[in-house]
């Protein structure tokens, strides 16, 4: 019953958001950070379809959308870089092989590029990605980012648990040939101040939470906001809806 309700909800907002003329375009009040997992056919919550994600990345695209990475993100708040008119920023977590496979060239394809959270110790393991394949991104100007060792809630951790979480996936990514790692996303969107500290001890530029929200150079560093993408119930409409949620978030200060 509980799926029928979220279900009933969303499209009752959909139509709200089309009755009122709101879905033409998407709002741009601050820096929209996209989350994805993977990107298959398969049956699953935490992957949207090839055809969904082509659509999606093909709408940015003719909406103006330019991608960055976090570090230019970064540099853009000390002066070091000059954003774009219109900047968005892709990730995906975990690191499954399909965003090798099916995500990265349809970015290619439209322009677009992005950043990919790898859990270290899944490395070369059944649907994730190798170590070849990180290094190949690279080369694609797909930034690889840190999402801890093991993808344990780093908030249920003990301080001694979550500094090897956070230091060990930093260090491993970067003994085994990478690019130095600014970058943390949270697994579960977990985090606390003593993470936030950890991650500036350990040298992290920023965090990445399950917050919804869009960000702009005030926002903290630590505890930066993505949109969540799942497989969409509505297509495309509901894409631009949850840009639209995010920026109520941003507003709103939620």
């Amino acid at each position: 019953m509980k799926v029928k309700y979220k279900i009933t909800a969303i499209a009752l907002a959909v139509a709200f958001a089309i009755g009122f003329g709101v879905l033409g375009s998407i709002p741009a009040d601050g820096i929209p950070i996209l989350a994805y997992h993977m990107v298959s056919d398969e049956d699953n919550h935490y992957s949207i379809s090839i055809a969904d994600f082509e659509e999606q990345m093909k709408y940015l695209k003719e909406e103006g959308y330019a991608p960055i990475s976090l570090l230019e993100f970064a540099k853009a708040k000390k002066g070091k870089f000059n954003l774009p008119e219109k900047p968005i920023i892709i990730t995906f977590d975990d690191g499954y092989v399909d965003n090798y496979t099916n995500a990265v060239p349809i970015m290619e394809k439209y322009g677009m590029r992005g950043t990919i959270f790898m859990v270290v110790n899944e490395i070369g393991k059944e649907r994730y990605l190798t170590l070849d394949q990180l290094k190949d991104l690279e080369k694609r100007n797909i930034e690889i980012g840190s999402h801890t060792a093991n993808h344990l809630p780093l908030a249920t951790l003990s301080s001694e648990e979550k500094k090897s979480e956070i230091d060990k996936s930093k260090l491993l990514l970067e003994w085994k040939g990478l690019k130095t790692v600014f970058f943390m996303a949270y697994p579960n969107g977990s985090y606390d101040k003593e993470v936030e500290q950890m991650l500036k001890d350990g040298e992290y530029l920023g965090g990445l939470t399950g917050d919804t929200g869009l960000n702009t150079f005030a926002t903290n560093p630590y505890q930066l906001h993505r949109i969540n993408i799942p497989q969409p119930f509505f297509g495309l409409k509901e894409f631009k809806l949850r840009f639209m949620r995010a920026n109520v978030a941003a507003h709103m200060g939620w």
